[in-house]
């Protein structure tokens, strides 16, 4: 599962840098296109980046015009993130590689392989999340027993 997630994510990134932006670029963008202005903080807290990883990111997003950099009116030491006219066209053209790449991928399946797929994937997925509900009810004592051995 691993091996084909890290080949079809190869190979859409490829496909996209056809288009001028990668795959790791795309998410800041979508983020912005979806949600609307950000602060680098939940930028970063939404895609689970380290604060200076999505500070350099914003860099070079905004050296290509592809987001601005506006002050937050609720607070002037920071500033709000927004995606540009450039950046929207951009990703816009990147999301149709992006679409028929993965559409051919997974062509190659019949329907009911498709389906069954879903299902699996559905299913997996239920099972993840209760574990993570399970970790993070659990997580505040953890850390408590943690900083009483400290």
């Amino acid at each position: 599962m691993f091996k084909l997630y890290h080949q079809v994510s190869r190979l859409v990134n490829e496909c996209m840098m056809d288009e001028g932006v990668s795959l790791a670029r795309s998410k800041f963008l979508l983020l912005l296109e979806c949600q609307g202005p950000q602060r680098s903080t939940d930028i970063a807290c939404a895609l689970g980046f380290a604060p200076r990883t999505v500070t350099e990111a914003i860099d070079g997003l905004e050296r290509d015009k592809l987001v601005k950099r506006d002050p937050d009116p609720k607070d002037r030491r920071a500033k709000i993130v927004s995606i540009t006219d450039m950046g929207r066209t951009v990703i816009s053209a990147a999301q149709q590689p992006q679409h028929k790449t993965i559409e051919a991928i997974f062509n190659v399946l019949t329907e009911d392989q498709k389906q069954h797929m879903k299902e699996i994937i559905r299913c997996l997925s239920e099972k993840t999340d209760e574990l993570q509900r399970e970790r993070d009810k659990d997580e505040p004592a953890t850390a408590r027993s943690l900083q009483a051995v400290g």
